[in-house]
């Protein structure tokens, strides 16, 4: 019998990120999902094709402190989402994480998803700019894109 869609999900995350082996990642359970929606309710995105997700969005808004602290690498990613406060102004973007399908990439999906988000941020935060650490050449020009289409500069965590 053939995988689900979430069950595919799962193991494509688990394959990019291994955040099990890397302790320095946010580990993404309930719990984390939860206080994400507490962070802003945009910071979790999915398209569902009807037969399960097919693309995941996950982005922490923060401070422009705790960006550069992490950009530093002073912080980890984990420290990064632990340190950030709820109901505070947020002046920074993280793109955490963005997960399509094999047989759903190149159509648009996750721009569409982040986008959205990012807009639906940019409604109760002064966003100023955008970070990211890359795990894929995909990744990096996904986010070089968004800082085009959103007019926000761009700042990458070296690996």
């Amino acid at each position: 019998m053939p995988k689900s869609n979430f069950e595919r999900m799962l193991q494509l995350a688990d394959e990019v990120f291994a955040v099990k082996n890397d302790p320095e990642q946010l580990d993404v359970n309930q719990e984390v999902l939860e206080r994400l929606m507490r962070i802003h309710p945009a910071t979790v995105s999915e398209y569902d094709d009807g037969n399960g997700p097919v693309a995941w969005i996950l982005l922490i808004p923060t401070t422009l402190d705790f960006m550069h602290q992490f950009l530093d690498q002073a912080i980890s990613e984990k420290e990064l989402f632990e340190r950030t406060q709820l109901d505070t102004k947020y002046e920074a973007l993280y793109l955490c994480s963005a997960l399509v399908l094999e047989e759903y990439r190149r159509k648009g999906i996750a721009k569409r998803l982040t986008l959205q988000a990012i807009e639906n941020i940019r409604q109760d935060h002064p966003l100023k700019a955008l970070f990211v650490l890359t795990f894929s050449e995909e990744g990096d020009f996904g986010a070089e894109a968004l800082a085009c289409y959103t007019s926000l500069p761009l700042y990458r965590r070296p690996k």
